[in-house]
């Protein structure tokens, strides 16, 4: 996409991600203090509170070797995160649909008093419950940040435009580029139905085929054949997310510096977005995004 600007930096992405998240969040509220919105902040895969680097890639079932020589610490998890910033939100809405994540988010709802009147934690798909949130919900007098992170393909388009849709809510999205995506996206293009549905879902269109792969002729035994070849590398799939966001997910600004975060090998892995929801207010949570993105 002309203009865009993938970022990438060294060290651990886990903590990238989380110190983006964390600053985002601190001068978000700083800047709606003297606002009159309701403010909510929905975390829809709140996991346990922490986050622990090898396990996050590993649970996916897809690249357990990306992450295998990363380092083993804990790190506070973005529901933690959100619980600590300086100005809390009127409201946290943490979604999980694991029993056993659930219950945990549950306990550290409890093992948090000063703010236990103001989680909901919520077991539930994330794409359901948020569909169904955005609808609900009188967005007159209310405002939030959602924060994606799947760690997979799970968060479908058509929630992404539900989101937008609103014109309320600000959207950090974890686009599992590396870990799942280009994986699919096998190099002859015969990629399975399943596989197929899944990446339609993601990408909210069919269209990605034609802009991943090139017909080109080959020489054979036999003659002249027209084979399929993939075309799509790893900045152009990247692009191509942000671009569909900015285009025609409905968002009334996409961040054009995405941030793309490798693991210590310099594989690629996710694609870090913002899109902005309020048209009034996307021109600052833009610039407030972008410059945290060009330097966390």
């Amino acid at each position: 996409m002309p203009g865009d600007q993938i970022q990438k930096f060294g060290g651990s992405w886990t903590e990238q991600k989380l110190e983006i998240l964390r600053e985002y969040l601190e001068t978000y509220m700083k800047v709606m203090k003297k606002q009159p919105f309701h403010l909510v902040y929905i975390d829809a895969f709140a996991g346990t509170g922490y986050r622990e680097q090898k396990q996050s890639v590993e649970e996916m079932g897809l690249f357990p070797d990306l992450a295998s020589d990363e380092s083993q610490s804990f790190l506070d998890g973005s529901v933690r995160i959100a619980l600590r910033i300086s100005r809390p939100f009127h409201e946290y809405v943490f979604i999980e649909a694991s029993q056993i994540r659930y219950d945990e988010l549950v306990r550290l709802r409890m093992e948090t008093p000063q703010l236990v009147d103001r989680i909901l934690v919520v077991k539930e798909d994330c794409n359901d419950y948020l569909e169904a949130y955005c609808r609900g919900t009188r967005w007159k007098g209310q405002r939030a940040v959602v924060f994606l992170d799947p760690f997979g393909m799970q968060v479908n388009w058509s929630t992404i435009r539900t989101m937008a849709a609103t014109r309320s809510i600000d959207t950090w999205i974890l686009f599992p580029l590396g870990v799942a995506v280009n994986r699919l996206l096998k190099k002859d293009g015969q990629i399975p139905d399943m596989w197929r549905r899944r990446l339609d879902q993601i990408f909210g269109t069919e269209d990605w085929f034609s802009e991943f792969y090139k017909e080109e002729d080959a020489e054979t035994l036999f003659g002249k054949e027209t084979r399929i070849r993939k075309s799509g590398t790893f900045e152009s799939i990247a692009r191509y997310y942000n671009q569909r966001l900015r285009d025609h997910a409905g968002f009334a600004g996409v961040a054009d510096n995405p941030r793309l975060f490798c693991n210590s090998k310099g594989n690629p892995l996710f694609l870090f977005c913002f899109a902005a929801g309020n048209p009034k207010g996307a021109p600052i949570a833009m610039r407030i995004a972008q410059h945290i993105l060009s330097k966390v």
